[in-house]
């Protein structure tokens, strides 16, 4: 059977003369409509934000991954422009959903701004438009939501239109990987769909496109992925609870693991889990595992271990103090880094902020400096941060490593720091004045 729309979408794609969209101009949207726009493609980019939308038309960069210079570039010659008028959804041949897929106060999946941009995409969907789904999700939603919706126009899928699920797989602060040569995944609702969403992004990226059977099978493997690592964080998380009562270094025990040239990858503890993928997308399987009588057990004491490390970090600033005859009330702690990773400025869900607050209601006087983050407001409270100074330093009863910066002077640190938490071994091999402790 021959698919006209389908031929001429690819042909629009490999000449680069098809007009693509992108909803959600986060951190996942803005750097992929950024590398669209730069291979040569014409690129809208939707949000219901108009700060951003103001922001991305007057050149304004706001995530970490995308290169100012080239965000200005890009708009000054008019290939890429962002709007709230959905409308325009029109002009567009591919339409990429970004959108967050939060979890509510239940711990379930709350797909209502994928819902929500589907509905849009809808009142605009016309015959040869291909839709992406890259937002994390349960496996399921590009059939079961996504494409339910969009068929309520009349139009067939795999026919009149196209649908695939391609996962996001940024990680902020890579300096290695980015959006444009991490390898990409694609699952589509039939093969002509699947052929479609690779020609995409053959054409827009460097890494490998790896084609598989069915949207379901990309969305598990975006799971998989976050499953994997959370998983093995919650077990290193665990193993350095028991080597803190046992006496024993879970640094250099890691370090000892790391020389078995097999079957070993080195995962680090932390003061837990942040950002929008590896904390939450466990939990989208979990819910969906219900649906087939299933109790995803490892899953959930995973995350388990992982929540729980913010009252172990506190438990643990608390004894350090306690040999140094203090309480943790009226205590000055001092706080180093406040994102939930090194070198960027996301602090969403961050355990930073989960111990700073359990500090504050042991009665600590808390400060922090995050070179990323100089302010931020949780819980309709606002944070400043203090500069990083020798004064700050030697104040503080106890300062605590927190987020491993690399803008951090980890020298400045351990000559004044008279008590040093570190729950990141970002001082290995750098010499400290006073005590020291490690997570």
């Amino acid at each position: 059977m021959t698919l006209p729309f389908h031929n001429t979408l690819i042909h629009k794609l490999q000449s680069k003369s098809a007009t693509l969209g992108v909803i959600g101009l986060g951190y996942v949207g803005l750097p992929l409509a950024v590398e669209k726009t730069k291979v040569g493609f014409q690129v809208i980019g939707f949000d219901i934000q108009q700060s951003r939308v103001d922001q991305v038309n007057l050149g304004i960069n706001y995530i970490g991954d995308v290169v100012d210079e080239e965000l200005k570039g890009l708009v000054k010659s008019g290939r890429f422009r962002a709007t709230k008028d959905y409308s325009l959804l029109n002009d567009v041949d591919v339409v990429s959903i970004c959108v967050p897929t939060p979890l509510d106060e239940y711990q379930q999946p709350d797909i209502s701004y994928v819902r929500a941009s589907a509905e849009a995409v809808a009142k605009h969907l016309h015959p040869g438009m291909l839709v992406v789904l890259e937002s994390t999700t349960y496996p399921g939603t590009t059939q079961e939501v996504v494409k339910p919706i969009l068929e309520s126009t009349g139009l067939k899928c795999g026919e009149d239109f196209f649908l695939a699920y391609s996962p996001e797989r940024v990680d902020p602060g890579n300096k290695q990987f980015k959006t444009k040569n991490t390898p990409k995944v694609v699952g589509g609702v039939t093969a002509a769909c699947g052929e479609v969403a690779a020609a995409l992004y053959q054409k827009v990226l460097e890494g490998q496109v790896h084609v598989v059977s069915s949207p379901a099978v990309a969305e598990m493997e975006k799971i998989l992925e976050n499953t994997f690592r959370n998983i093995n964080i919650a077990l290193v998380n665990e193993m350095a609870i028991l080597c803190n009562r046992m006496n024993i270094d879970i640094w250099e025990v890691i370090d000892a693991a790391k020389t078995k040239p097999y079957g070993f990858m080195a995962f680090y503890p932390g003061p837990g889990l942040g950002g929008h993928c590896i904390p939450i997308d466990p939990w989208y399987l979990t819910w969906k595992a219900r649906e087939y009588n299933y109790h995803t057990r490892l899953i959930e004491v995973a995350g388990e271990i992982n929540n729980s490390m913010p009252e172990f970090v506190v438990e643990r600033i608390g004894n350090i103090l306690n040999d140094e005859c203090k309480p943790i009330r009226n205590s000055t702690v001092y706080l180093l880094g406040v994102a939930y990773k090194k070198d960027i400025d996301d602090y969403r869900e961050s355990p930073v902020v989960t111990i700073m607050e359990l500090l504050k209601r042991k009665g600590a006087n808390v400060i922090y400096s995050d070179p990323k983050i100089p302010s931020f407001r949780y819980k309709g409270n606002s944070y400043e941060a203090v500069p990083l100074t020798k004064e700050n330093l030697q104040n503080a009863d106890i300062v605590v490593i927190a987020t491993d910066h690399s803008e951090f002077d980890y020298d400045q640190i351990g000559e004044y720091a008279g008590v040093l938490f570190d729950t990141r071994n970002a001082m290995n091999g750098r010499k400290t004045a006073n005590t020291y402790h490690r997570l």
